[in-house]
């Protein structure tokens, strides 16, 4: 059995992780594995909200906030915006890959992913011995410390997320307005088509 006092953990500190791990797993499995995207957005957002109560635990009450308001409002709002945009009614055929080698690429990628974390988890990486900030027992505040880490040391990643995110919504929006150009596609507009049949 763990030994509490020795780890320097308190038990409802245990029960708290406990719990917001095992959601954070759920939310992502239902992520992956739910059929429809509006469920799966749903699903994202409770993983953003227990992963919001694993900063909190780890005193980043600045990063918790961040995770609620920016992740689980704006961020899986826009993703529900592109979702409704494109439409979940459409049925799509999966039973055949457009692209060739697609699905065996996708199993060696996560085989290799798996891997990497396993690896990780074994060294002291994993367990937060080293940070690439200060501590959250600086004197310096959580605000501060985040502020230069993005400003300074991420400054290009955090642009081009930005960048990522903003080329997502106007493909998202070029994908829906596209319009077969095939001969005979086009529709007659309802006027048009009322007094073809009154002649």
């Amino acid at each position: 059995m763990i030994d509490l006092l020795a780890t320097q953990i308190t038990l409802p500190d245990l029960i708290t992780f406990l719990v917001a791990g095992i959601a954070v797993v759920l939310g992502a499995l239902g992520v992956v594995l739910m059929r429809n995207p509006v469920h799966s957005a749903l699903s994202m957002i409770m993983t953003l909200f227990a992963v919001a109560v694993l900063f909190i635990e780890q005193d980043a009450q600045f990063l918790a906030a961040v995770q609620v308001i920016v992740y689980a409002g704006a961020i899986v709002v826009l993703f529900l915006f592109v979702i409704m945009l494109l439409g979940v009614d459409k049925k799509e055929y999966l039973g055949k890959d457009k692209l060739r080698g697609q699905r065996p690429l996708a199993f060696i990628s996560v085989l290799i992913i798996f891997v990497e974390i396993l690896t990780l988890a074994r060294g002291n990486w994993a367990t937060g011995a080293k940070a690439t900030v200060m501590s959250t027992t600086s004197p310096i505040s959580n605000v501060e410390q985040l502020a230069r880490a993005i400003f300074t040391t991420y400054l290009l990643p955090f642009e081009a997320t930005s960048v990522l995110l903003i080329v997502a919504v106007v493909g998202a929006v070029v994908l829906v307005r596209r319009v077969d150009e095939k001969p005979g596609s086009a529709e007659q507009p309802k006027e048009l088509e009322t007094e073809s049949e009154m002649k």
